[in-house]
């Protein structure tokens, strides 16, 4: 991974805020960023490009969210919107900073909402 100026940031913001994310313009090396900083703090990390995990994102959100550690890397979050409400309720349970770290390539503040369930 080349050294970057950006590459600091997500630590400093995970001292003091539950849920972080990385986001911007694909091939930009979020994900490898990501990457390493799960590495670092031995924290899960996931990818929505997974078909597998982007199903049960999307049908079980809780039970995704429930396997997270102290510490969870969720790559590519804009292909389930359906995880933002069950973060939520995760981090309105446990208040620590550094919970979650999130990455992606979308707006997330554009996505639709999911059906029956309020936006975070």
């Amino acid at each position: 991974m080349y050294q970057r100026f950006v590459s600091k940031a997500p630590y400093a913001a995970l001292g003091d805020t539950r849920v972080v994310l990385i986001n911007g313009v694909r091939q930009a090396g979020k994900s490898a960023l990501a990457k390493q900083v799960a590495a670092d703090r031995d924290g899960q990390y996931l990818t929505l490009d997974d078909p597998a995990t982007a199903g049960l994102a999307r049908s079980d959100p809780s039970a995704l969210l429930g396997a997270a550690g102290e510490f969870m890397v969720i790559d590519e979050v804009q292909l389930a919107p359906e995880l933002f409400p069950a973060i939520k309720r995760a981090v309105d349970m446990d208040r620590r900073p550094g919970r979650f770290l999130l990455t992606g390539s979308a707006n997330v503040f554009l996505l639709p909402s999911p059906v029956g369930r309020a936006r975070c």
